[in-house]
């Protein structure tokens, strides 16, 4: 049986290390890390650094900026899976008087919720959290500034306001809940709300110089949910491989997925860029290739997760100052490195272990007016339609135990499936939605849009 190398090859590890080492050099960082997940586990770690002697390794700590926010949201979803809290609900239902509380769960978690982006002066990123003590404080007087629902438009408060309905709704301080219900059970234990030794220092580096200035590190106080944590490059590979599969100690694989479906609408300017945002995940395409994760900043310091799902591999990146590498771009190169390097076996075709002879006869070619479409039996009873060539509308069909299925993404998800039977039993069409598909086209003796002209097909002459 075939099955790919669980280390990776000599000259991938070497592409890998290249690449981050231009990083370095060309963004001019003190320092930089990385590493890469391949099928739920680490499989490369790498550093550079400009002091002689001394190299950074996958447990120094670095802050990690808005990549925090994507630890709120999975408190978030945990709250929802445990019910709660619905996502559709306002946040007015479970923390109210904050002035933002016609925004939904959901809205915030995805940035359309009509906050601003960012607290009233003075900035947040470089000033004391005690500054912004209540809720008030950082969300300001105005705190809506789009309708909500309306467009993406980033709001750290928002993440500070989802923290806060952690907080209310569990009792406890948000970083004490974030580190029961996620960073124990996922041994995230280098993971923190503040720095622990070993950690690197931010640096501000002159943009016209090679000089460097120290940069504070501040407590962030109610914006924590935003952005206060410190992680390494080993933590973060691990909560990677927690986003790719999940774990059902923290959240299903189920609702994980969830977090990467897009849940705001696109700016023009992100359509044509590829990028979007789920629930507390950034999400884009990059080269043909569909990568989640998030970024983050904090003055000192840049850093990346990035998640290309279907290779299943991910990256890490991250570097102690405030601009200079493009550590996203990084990330994704990573990927892109072995991915193309070393692409992902599939998984070995296997029969069905069973199959309801009701279904397979729906198996084959179905036509929707005149456009050709493939049902196939797919596991555990489901079905997928889709079109025979080219593009178009295409579905998964989760089997309902009644003789019907239902869509699970697609134009078709939360469509009705069904095969309707003539008195005798035969199969007649399908019908999904109101619309017919039958074994020929415009088939006269279906429902709507059966054949409807009584000549039939014919040609011209």
């Amino acid at each position: 049986m075939t099955t790919f190398q669980e280390e990776l090859l000599p000259s991938t590890r070497r592409a890998l290390a290249h690449r981050i080492a231009v990083a370095q050099a060309e963004g001019r960082a003190p320092s930089m890390v990385a590493a890469v997940v391949r099928g739920g586990r680490a499989v490369w770690h790498g550093s550079r650094t400009s002091v002689e002697g001394e190299s950074p390794d996958e447990r120094v700590q670095y802050r990690i900026g808005s990549i925090t926010k994507t630890f709120t949201a999975v408190l978030v979803l945990r709250l929802r899976d445990e019910g709660v809290l619905g996502l559709g609900d306002p946040l007015e239902k479970h923390l109210p008087g904050t002035g933002a509380g016609e925004a939904t769960i959901a809205e915030l978690l995805a940035h359309t919720g009509g906050l601003a982006a960012e607290s009233p002066a003075p900035w947040w990123e470089r000033t004391p959290g005690s500054l912004r003590p209540e809720l008030a404080d950082v969300l300001g007087e105005r705190p809506l500034l789009h309708p909500v629902g309306r467009r993406h438009h980033y709001s750290n408060p928002g993440y500070t306001l989802l923290g806060a309905l952690v907080e209310k709704l569990r009792g406890a301080p948000w970083e004490e809940v974030l580190r029961q219900e996620v960073l124990e059970p996922l041994g995230l234990d280098r993971t923190s709300g503040r720095p622990r030794s070993p950690h690197a220092g931010g640096w501000a580096v002159h943009p016209w110089a090679d000089v460097m200035l120290a940069e504070p590190t501040e407590d962030l106080g109610r914006m924590a949910p935003a952005g206060q944590l410190w992680s390494t490059a080993g933590d973060l590979a691990r909560f990677a491989a927690f986003l790719a599969h999940g774990d059902d100690r923290v959240l299903s694989a189920e609702s994980v997925r969830e977090m990467r479906v897009p849940a705001a609408p696109a700016e023009p300017a992100d359509v044509v860029d590829g990028v979007t945002y789920g629930l507390g995940l950034q999400i884009q395409s990059r080269g043909g290739r569909l990568l989640v994760g998030h970024s983050g900043s904090l003055p000192g310091f840049l850093a990346s997760l990035t998640i290309a799902v279907e290779d299943d591999v991910a990256a890490v990146v991250l570097t102690n100052c405030t601009s200079g590498p493009l550590v996203g771009s990084v990330g994704a190169d990573l990927i892109r490195i072995v991915a193309e390097a070393e692409p992902r076996f599939p998984e070995p075709w296997r029969p069905l272990p069973r199959v309801d002879g009701s279904v397979l006869e729906l198996a084959g070619q179905w036509y929707w007016g005149t456009h050709a479409f493939a049902l196939r039996l797919i596991a555990d009873g489901g079905v997928s339609l889709g079109p025979l060539a080219g593009g178009g509308r295409r579905s998964r069909f989760r089997a309902n135990g009644d003789g019907t299925w239902t869509g699970l993404d697609g134009y078709y998800a939360g469509e009705l499936l069904r095969a309707v039977r003539r008195p005798d039993g035969t199969v007649s069409h399908l019908d999904l939605g109101s619309f017919v598909f039958t074994r020929q086209p415009y088939d006269e003796d279906a429902p709507v849009p059966g054949g409807v002209d009584p000549e039939g097909w014919r040609g011209i002459g």
